[in-house]
C-alpha cells in the first residue's frame, strides 16, 4: 500500500509511528475502526468496544499461532502460553499462577523496596543518571531473577538480550537478524540454568516447575524455556518500559507530578493512569479461525488481526478526554493488562513493583528533570517505552545523606 500525505496507514514497524502512535489510532477509530494492511498482510480491530471482546473471545481469535505479526514459526516459539489457546493453555497458567497468588507477591513488598534503594541510593548520590541504565531496567530484571532463580551475573546478559529481541532497526520488517541470535543466547542460557536446577533443586519457580507434572506427565523442555522467555520479556521489558514513561508523563505534565509529590498515597493512581495513557504493550496479534465480519469488512479465516490496546486505551467512547493525563481518572476499563483468559498473569506483580519503585523514586530524587534533548525511544513494533531517560535532580544530595518527603 502506497501512502500518501493524507492516505491511513498503520505500519506497526515504522519507527515515525513508534514516536507517536496516537494521532494513527484516532484516525483509525474515527475512519477505519477494522482497517486493513494488504502490504503486511494484516487486519486492526482500534475501538474499546471490539477489541475487548476479541480479547474474550479465544475461540474466534486465537493465539494459537503467535502473538506478533511475524510468521508463526518465529513468534510463537518463544511464546509459552500466551501462544496457546485452551485446553493447554489452562492446565500451564493453572501451575504458574501458583507464584503469583496475592499473598506471595505481597511477600515480595520489602524486597522490592530494599532493591530498588540500592539503586536509587548511589544514582541520587551522584545528582542523576540515565534513570533506565541506572533504575528502571535493573529493578524488573532483579525480581523476576529472584523469582525464577536466575543467577546474578547472567542478569545484565539476560537484560541486553531482551532488548536486542525487541528491537527493530529503522526500514526492517519482520525479525531482524540480531534479534534471532540474541533470541538463541537467551535460549542457551535458559538451558544452562534448567540443567543446574534439575541437579540442584532451590526454592524458586523454575524448581518447581521441573518438579511439576500435568495429567500425570512433567512440562517438557519446550514449555519451560518458553515460560522463561515469556518472563524475562514480559516481566521485565515491559515494567521497565513503564516506570519510564510514568517519570515521563509526570514530567510533561506538572499538575500531576505536583499531586503525587503531595500525596505519595496516589502513586498508585499514578501506575494505572500511565498504563492506560502510554501503555507499555501496544498491540497484540490473534489469529482468526474462521471467517467473520465486523463494521461492514470480511476479515477471512487463517488472518491476522491486531489488537490495538494503546488505540482502545484512547478511545474516547470510554474514557472521556482520553488524550488527557489524569491520574484521577477512573481507570477500570482499561485494557492495559489485556481481558479474558490471557489476562497478564503478572498484573499484580507488575502494580506492586511500579508503585514501590515510584514511591521510592518520589523519596530519594526530589527536584528531578529530564533531559529530553538526549532522550532515546524503543523501536518495536510491540512495545513502547524509552531506551535512554537521562535526569538530574535540580538540587543534589550530598552523598550518603538521602532527603525525606518531610524536607
Amino acid at each position: 500500500m502506497s501512502s500518501g500525505p493524507d492516505e491511513l496507514e498503520l505500519d506497526p514497524f515504522s519507527w515515525a509511528f513508534h514516536e507517536n502512535p496516537f494521532p494513527v489510532y484516532a484516525r483509525l477509530r474515527a475512519e477505519a475502526p477494522a482497517y486493513h494492511n494488504p502490504r503486511l498482510g494484516f487486519w486492526a480491530l482500534s475501538r474499546h468496544a471490539d477489541v475487548a471482546p476479541a480479547f474474550r473471545d479465544w475461540e474466534l481469535y486465537s493465539s494459537a499461532k503467535g502473538i506478533a505479526l511475524e510468521h508463526e514459526g518465529e513468534a510463537s516459539a518463544s511464546a509459552s502460553f500466551l501462544a496457546m489457546d485452551p485446553p493447554r493453555h489452562d492446565q500451564l497458567r493453572g501451575l504458574v499462577s501458583r507464584a503469583f497468588t496475592p499473598r506471595r507477591v505481597a511477600d515480595l513488598e520489602p524486597r522490592i523496596r530494599e532493591l530498588a534503594r540500592s539503586y536509587l541510593r548511589p544514582l541520587a548520590e551522584r545528582g542523576g543518571g540515565d534513570f533506565i541504565e541506572d533504575f528502571a531496567g535493573r529493578l524488573p530484571m532483579d525480581v523476576v531473577s529472584e523469582l525464577l532463580g536466575v543467577p546474578v551475573e547472567q542478569r545484565a546478559d539476560l537484560r541486553t538480550w531482551s532488548d536486542t529481541v525487541l528491537h527493530r532497526p529503522e526500514g526492517v520488517v519482520g525479525i531482524p537478524p540480531e534479534a534471532r541470535v540474541a533470541s538463541g543466547q537467551m535460549v542457551v542460557c535458559f538451558i544452562d540454568i534448567v540443567k543446574e536446577r534439575r541437579r540442584r533443586p532451590g526454592l524458586d519457580l523454575i524448581s518447581a516447575l521441573l518438579a511439576t507434572e500435568v495429567e500425570g506427565e512433567r512440562l517438557g523442555d519446550g514449555e519451560i524455556l518458553g515460560f522463561l522467555f515469556l518472563m524475562i520479556i514480559a516481566g521485565n521489558e515491559t515494567t521497565t518500559k513503564l516506570l519510564a514513561n510514568a517519570l515521563y508523563w509526570a514530567w510533561r505534565n506538572r499538575a500531576q507530578r505536583k499531586l503525587v509529590e503531595a500525596d505519595p498515597t496516589l502513586v498508585a493512581r499514578w501506575v494505572e493512569e500511565t498504563m492506560r495513557y502510554d501503555n507499555s504493550t501496544q498491540i497484540m496479534y490473534r489469529t482468526l479461525t474462521r471467517d467473520h465480519e465486523i463494521h461492514g469488512q470480511r476479515m477471512r479465516e487463517g488472518e491476522k488481526v491486531a489488537l490495538l490496546i494503546g488505540s482502545a486505551n484512547r478511545d474516547e467512547r470510554v474514557f472521556p478526554d482520553a488524550d488527557r493525563y489524569d491520574i484521577l481518572r477512573d481507570t477500570r476499563e482499561s485494557l492495559a493488562f489485556g481481558v479474558g483468559i490471557h489476562f497478564c498473569l503478572g498484573a499484580s506483580l507488575a502494580r506492586l513493583e511500579g508503585r514501590v519503585a515510584l514511591e521510592e523514586v518520589l523519596l530519594h530524587l526530589p527536584h528531578w528533570s529530564i533531559n529530553e534533548n538526549n532522550l532515546e525511544r524503543v523501536h518495536s513494533p510491540n512495545v513502547r517505552g524509552f531506551s535512554k531517560m537521562p535526569l538530574h535532580l535540580d538540587h543534589p544530595i550530598r552523598a550518603g545523606r538521602l532527603v525525606s518527603p518531610a524536607e
